[in-house]
């Protein structure tokens, strides 16, 4: 498996942004944003990071990360945080800050086992006027969000 920048056409990779957000209306905001890191095993990419600038000095967002479903679990996320870390680390950044669906446990806790700490909830945040309609995650409905951010 490979870890490289992707400079390529980005729609071509929506499929990869669909398996982390249920939301086209949500991807089509950010997918343009920041850049695009993709896990490669043989001809196939098999995961995706998005790395988005946040404004704030010192501080970059993992927006999207996504590994298809028979590779979860085999390192493939692991590696691509790693890699952006250290991308976000060579510009000068000092924190990566990352969020996810509270019901969403098993995202939980891949990115603490990543190093990523708990930061904040910010309730009601996905809802139907956001493109996400009745979406239930293992028994518990997608409502609120969790940020996490880890020190680099």
């Amino acid at each position: 498996m490979r870890i490289r920048f992707y400079d390529g056409d980005r729609e071509s990779l929506r499929h990869l942004f669909r398996e982390a957000d249920h939301s086209d209306e949500a991807i089509d905001g950010y997918m343009p944003k920041g850049e695009v890191l993709v896990a490669d095993d043989g001809a196939e990419m098999v995961g995706q990071l998005l790395l988005i600038p946040t404004g704030e000095a010192g501080v970059e967002e993992v927006k999207s990360l996504a590994v298809l479903e028979p590779r979860r679990g085999t390192g493939v996320g692991r590696a691509l945080v790693e890699h952006a870390a250290e991308r976000a680390r060579g510009r000068g950044a000092s924190r990566l800050l990352v969020s996810t669906a509270a019901a969403d446990t098993d995202n939980l806790r891949f990115y603490q086992r990543t190093g990523f700490r708990m930061l904040r909830v910010d309730r009601d945040v996905f809802g139907p006027d956001q493109g996400y309609d009745g979406i239930v995650i293992d028994g518990i409905p997608l409502r609120d969000q969790v940020w996490l951010d880890r020190e680099l």
